[in-house]
Formats: C-alpha cells, sequence, structure tokens
C-alpha cells in the first residue's frame, strides 16, 4: 500500500522537477518550510496584489499570516474578510480571481509533471488554470505521485477524509466532498513556479 504522507526521495524530487521544467514551470526545491517561505516572499514585489488560496500548506509556512499583516503586500484575501455585507463580499471575491499574484498549494504531483488539485467549491480552480498573472505553489515532497491514477487514489483515500475531519471541526459541516479536479498539464512560461519542499506539508 502507498504511504501517501511519505516524503519522497531525492531522485523522484528530481524527476518531477524535471518533467514540470519541460511543461513550462518553473521549480525550486528547498529544504523546510522556513526556506520556503523566504522563497515565496522573494517572488513576490513588494506592494504587490497578493490573493492566498485556502490552504493549510501556507498555514504551516506561516506565508497567509504574513502576506495579510506583514503590511508589505496589498492582500486581496484580507479586503475580501473587512466587507460585512455577504452579497458584496461574494461580488467582490469574484472580481478578485485574476491577481498579479497568487499563491497557493495542490494535492498532487506526478513523476511526469501533471499537478492535480481537487475542490468542493471550485474558488482556487479559475485562479490556478488562467486568472492569475503569476502563480506560486508551495509543495510538500510526499505529494509526488508516479502517476494520475496515483494521484486521484491519493486525493480520494487520502486528502479527503483529512479534509473532511479539517472542516468538521472548523466549521461544524457534515465532510468535505471532490467536486472539481483541475489538471495542469503545461503552462506558459514565466508564469507558474513550484517550490518543493522536502518535508510533510499539508495534506
Amino acid at each position: 500500500m502507498v504511504e501517501w504522507n511519505r516524503v519522497v526521495d531525492d531522485g523522484r524530487i528530481e524527476k518531477a522537477a524535471s518533467a514540470l521544467r519541460e511543461r513550462g514551470i518553473d521549480v525550486v526545491i528547498v529544504q523546510n518550510k522556513e526556506e520556503a517561505k523566504r522563497k515565496v516572499l522573494e517572488l513576490i514585489p513588494k506592494k504587490a496584489e497578493v490573493l492566498h488560496v485556502a490552504s493549510v500548506t501556507l498555514e504551516e509556512i506561516g506565508v497567509s499570516k504574513h502576506i495579510d499583516e506583514s503590511g508589505e503586500f496589498e492582500s486581496l484575501s484580507v479586503r475580501i474578510r473587512g466587507i460585512d455585507d455577504a452579497a458584496e463580499r461574494e461580488r467582490l471575491r469574484k472580481l478578485t480571481l485574476s491577481p498579479d499574484y497568487a499563491v497557493g498549494s495542490v494535492h498532487a504531483v506526478t513523476e511526469d509533471g501533471q499537478i492535480v488539485d481537487v475542490s468542493a467549491s471550485g474558488s482556487q480552480v479559475p485562479v490556478y488554470a488562467y486568472g492569475a498573472a503569476h502563480l506560486i505553489l508551495v509543495v510538500g515532497a510526499q505529494k509526488i505521485v508516479r502517476n494520475l491514477d496515483e494521484a486521484l487514489k491519493r486525493v480520494y483515500e487520502y486528502v479527503l477524509p483529512l479534509e473532511s475531519e479539517r472542516v468538521r471541526k472548523a466549521y461544524n459541516m457534515p465532510g468535505s466532498s471532490i467536486n472539481k479536479i483541475l489538471i495542469i498539464e503545461k503552462e506558459k512560461l514565466g508564469r507558474t513556479t513550484l517550490i518543493f519542499v522536502k518535508e510533510k506539508l499539508g495534506f
């Protein structure tokens, strides 16, 4: 049985990184979450408009908090949360699907360079697929899998139960579901940077 939470060896990280680069995605490999945070912040110009997607990984490395509270960036997440009216908040959320910079994570990356992300709402799909002018993805190396079949098994067998548990605790809801699946096969040069971290991060 595959251990979905085990960080893969350097050879598999390099193989996935090479395949991603061939598909137009810049790849940076770092040792730990501290290096990952530094790299993310290096990639975003000061005062840039930034949307950070809801992500356990980003919370674990402290990027979401830094973007929101440092004053170094224009955080679209803070702007959205600052609106009390629910309808107006949802209207602004739709208007912010094309930020200068978006930061997030994904649920699996294949050794062939395919990137897989799943969602219940699909809110990050337009941002990841097209909306953001620049996309930065932070991925723990336990998310590297051999192929697309393994990627889908990983999200259904491992990610979904953990996300359902998180949702139940955080929002008192029955659980989560996989309603939207995004597979990135290739990218426009210069748009997307994926940071592999040699640690277990997120689900």
